[in-house]
């Protein structure tokens, strides 16, 4: 499972031209699911993704986690974050988990990041065409791999 995080001021996703899931202070975070996801990995990329210290302390030092600063989280789910582009242009999609796999580690991503977070976190729409809009703060992306912890 592989999450990119970006720190944002605000974020929002349209569904059919229609807001479906906003945050202001907090995090946009998206996810990409392959088939050999577990539950382990969703408990330790929800731990890691609310515990990271990415967000500026009283003298502008990230020293702070995104649940310290009581931000919130929006939740995308992404499946070319699994693209290969190993062999051509056309990236492969392989690696992405179908609907049947996917939807379930995405919901129980939900459910352990509002765990985490204590409280409900915003969504996108599963398999839907979003339209992603953020003003990221920092910038700031990280990038977390559960296949690679070391990323």
């Amino acid at each position: 499972m592989r999450l990119v995080l970006q720190r944002v001021t605000e974020a929002s996703v349209k569904v059919d031209g229609l807001i479906v899931g906003a945050i202001n202070n907090g995090l946009m975070i998206l996810v990409g699911i392959e088939d050999a996801d577990t539950q382990e990995d969703i408990e330790w990329l929800a731990g890691k993704a609310s515990n990271l210290r990415i967000f500026d302390d009283a003298d502008g030092v990230m020293n702070l986690s995104v649940k310290e600063v009581h931000g919130d989280i929006l939740l995308i789910s992404q499946f070319t974050l699994h693209a290969s582009t190993k062999k051509g242009n056309r990236p492969s999609y392989i690696h992405a988990s179908k609907p049947p796999v996917a939807i379930p580690l995405y919901e129980a991503m939900i459910q352990q990041l509002e765990k985490e977070m204590g409280k409900p976190i915003q969504t996108g729409q599963f398999g839907a065409d979003m339209k992603v809009s953020l003003i990221n703060n920092g910038p700031v992306t990280i990038i977390l791999d559960s296949k690679n912890k070391d990323f």
